[in-house]
């Protein structure tokens, strides 16, 4: 296949040399976007090669799965586990709601793991049918970029085979960091912590992001007792601070012992587990110690730097344009290897522009403008747009900050004291509402419709002029009528 791509108004010189390649595309990495990239470029005549590692719940150098890390040992059993979570205190509150039931109530971890674990295998099926029905050609063994149009397959008995392909696009993902402290090699990482074979009674879960928020409130909904340990004032950097607030008091009242401004310096053996030792002087013991200190892109063992592909020299992401071209014309990269905006659903939007872009004759570029997403804590927070902080540092006027906090109605009854809260940003001069965040049962359920106002560009006005749906939570997102506050934009970041 030799097609002209047109991109920027300039035609791709690399479309005219009519050359033989053994694929139009090659793709390394089968997860989320790489899946998508290469049918829906198939679908559009290519065609197409993907190489992925054999499958395995916990990653490593040697195995993988078509699938993912979102699949696999990520945001689908992350999520089957946060389910099986919630029913603990959902047994507690129904006493309220008239339903008996026994003071005693037991849990069987290895049967949630042994669900969760038949549904990845079951969603590695359905990954590896959508790419056959596509005509997209599956190899099992790991990818290496060895030329501008050359990839080298290892194959699972080491015997190495090289095919050229018109273009080649890296969509690796990226794995958990472990950070560099004395110890480490005693903790595990979240894919560990999705396949553990016995539920740990004390957890010790370190970082601030959202895997660490997530995994303190499923361990401490089964009833460990858990510690979270991370360096601010306050967990999840970079969401709005009043959400983060919120979000720290949900985990108290729910029993997670909070450790704030806390970094951990030490993990030692003892007979009674791992002891902790924090830069603070604490020692806290655990059977399970959770580092959740972030991830990396994975492009170590992918040798683009000998070929001459560009990458960040602190993060190692793959260097790529609007279009997710890195600087060799026939190179792309996708998904969390380009550390651009790491969620799923983005790399799957990346995959499809790719698409378009390079075999449906529609040059695209990833909108990366009002995305939403979800932190999966309970209950959840979701959010969409900017943050408060960040419409005071981006807007050219005021903003106007309306809230809404109040008693979600299941709680009136069953008596959990624990408040839902939502927020709208609003341009004080457009009246456009520039982001939306809430906190509470369902979130992300109500912020996807959020979301679409939002990309549409709506303003407060035709929010208000909305009609509630009675009685929901939702409704509060139309009925705000009240601006908390006024703040004046250029206002310093409280950086907690």
């Amino acid at each position: 296949m030799a097609r002209k791509m047109l991109i920027d108004g300039e035609l791709d010189k690399t479309s005219e040399q009519e050359i033989h390649y053994d694929f139009d595309l090659f793709v390394i990495g089968a997860g989320s976007g790489g899946v998508r990239a290469s049918r829906f470029s198939a679908q559009n005549g290519a065609k197409v090669g993907i190489c992925e590692l054999p499958f395995h719940p916990i990653s490593s150098e040697e195995v993988g799965g078509v699938g993912g890390t979102c699949v696999i040992r990520g945001c689908v059993p992350k999520k089957i586990l946060v389910y099986g979570a919630s029913f603990g205190p959902e047994l507690e509150d129904a006493r309220n709601y008239g339903w008996e039931v026994n003071e005693r109530i037991d849990f069987n971890w290895k049967k949630l793991l042994h669900k969760k674990t038949e549904e990845i295998v079951r969603l590695n099926g359905v990954y590896k049918r959508l790419l056959a029905n596509a005509g997209v050609k599956l190899f099992e063994g790991e990818g290496k970029v060895v030329g501008p149009n050359e990839v080298e397959l290892i194959q699972l008995d080491g015997t190495k085979i090289s095919y050229s392909a018109k273009h080649i696009l890296i969509a690796t993902g990226s794995r958990a960091q472990r950070p560099g402290i004395p110890g480490q090699e005693l903790a595990i990482t979240s894919d560990e912590a999705l396949s553990l074979e016995e539920l740990p009674k004390r957890a010790i879960v370190y970082g601030g992001g959202y895997i660490a928020v997530e995994f303190a409130s499923i361990w401490r909904g089964m009833g460990a007792i858990v510690d979270l340990c991370f360096r601010k004032e306050l967990p999840l950097r970079g969401f709005d601070d009043e959400m983060r607030a919120v979000v720290a008091r949900n985990l108290e009242g729910r029993g997670v012992n909070l450790h704030p401004r806390t970094s951990v310096t030490e993990l030692v053996k003892t007979e009674n587990g791992i002891k902790v030792r924090t830069d603070h002087g604490e020692e806290l013991i655990a059977d399970v110690v959770l580092l959740a200190t972030g991830r990396a892109p994975n492009t170590k063992r992918l040798n683009l730097e000998s070929v001459g592909v560009e990458l960040d020299k602190k993060t190692g992401a793959v260097k790529v344009d609007a279009y997710s071209r890195t600087n060799l014309p026939s190179i792309w990269a996708i998904g969390d290897v380009t550390n651009r905006m790491n969620l799923t659903p983005v790399a799957l939007m990346e995959g499809t522009c790719f698409a378009k872009t390079v075999f449906g004759g529609q040059p695209t570029k990833p909108d990366h403008d009002n995305v939403p997403c979800a932190v999966f804590c309970i209950p959840p927070l979701s959010v969409v747009g900017l943050s408060e902080e960040q419409a005071i540092e981006q807007a050219n006027g005021d903003v106007l900050v309306f809230t809404s906090t109040f008693n979600p109605m299941k709680n009136t009854v069953s008596g959990r004291q624990e408040k839902t809260i939502m927020k709208l940003i609003v341009d004080a001069e457009t009246d456009k509402v520039l982001g939306a965040s809430m906190c509470g049962p369902d979130a992300p359920e109500i912020m996807q419709g959020i979301a679409i106002a939002i990309k549409c560009g709506a303003t407060k006005e035709q929010f208000d002029s909305t009609v509630g749906i009675h009685p929901s939570a939702a409704e509060e997102f139309v009925t705000m009528r009240s601006v908390t506050r006024r703040v004046s934009a250029g206002k310093p970041k409280n950086n907690l």
